[in-house]
């Protein structure tokens, strides 16, 4: 299982991330694009959490709800009732008649399917442990920072919970190894290096890079095969 690669560094196995779900010709971030990354056979899905005014936690990227909804505003001034109002909305226009999921429905659906990336837009790190509890779904989570203190508040409330720093620098990948032991580091593409992928495996570390933008273009249109020769000659073995 995904499970089980994630906790082996040694592993040959490549896992692969969708980024807000599944979500071409569909709607990020939402239950359909979870549900077809599933059907995908996908390792992880990568989701984005934020805290409503009466806090509760939604899947939302943007700190407003316009682009990706009916609706406007920001979600740390509407409530959960008022941002359910409105329905996911696809970058040409297309509305779903599903809307804005919350973060404890989207683990009902993920449990023991799928491993999640937690990308936390949202400082509210109590609530997202508390669903993650709630729904039973610690083995297949991971939590997502660049913000070191943050992730040390989840490892101090829950010493179990699995983290993958975000790197911006060799420094700072060292730094995430010192400070964390974790099993992924997630690395930016303009620092990446033998001596960088050297360190992180040695720490037993897997190591996690992006293809977004230009390059996922790329791989969704079939060209795809020598960036990912490219990214996975220097030992990258999670790709989003």
């Amino acid at each position: 299982t995904a499970v089980n690669v994630f906790h082996d560094p040694n592993s040959k196995t490549i896992l692969v991330a969708a980024h807000r779900g599944a979500h071409m010709g569909n709607f990020e971030n939402s239950i359909a694009s979870t549900k077809q990354s599933i059907k995908l056979g996908v390792d992880i899905i990568e989701v984005d959490v934020r805290t409503t005014k009466d806090g509760h936690l939604v899947l939302m990227h943007d700190s407003k709800i316009d682009r990706t909804t009916t609706g406007k505003g920001k979600v740390e001034d509407l409530t959960l009732e008022e941002i359910r109002k409105f329905r996911l909305k696809a970058p040409y226009g297309r509305i779903s008649e599903e809307p804005v999921p919350t973060f404890e429905e989207f683990l009902e659906v993920t449990k023991g399917k799928i491993m999640v990336d937690v990308d936390m837009k949202t400082d509210n790190v109590t609530g997202i442990l508390a669903a993650v509890k709630a729904t039973g779904t610690n083995a297949d989570v991971f939590y997502f920072d660049d913000d070191f203190a943050q992730l040390d508040r989840i490892k101090e409330l829950d010493a179990s919970a699995k983290i993958m720093p975000r790197a911006r620098s060799y420094q700072m990948a060292d730094s995430a190894i010192t400070k964390f032991s974790p099993p992924v580091v997630h690395i930016d593409s303009g620092f990446y290096s033998d001596s960088l992928v050297i360190m992180l495996k040695s720490h037993k570390a897997r190591i996690w890079s992006n293809t977004l933008g230009e390059a996922d273009g790329n791989i969704r249109y079939g060209n795809g095969e020598a960036i990912l020769d490219e990214l996975l000659k220097n030992g990258v073995n999670m790709i989003q």
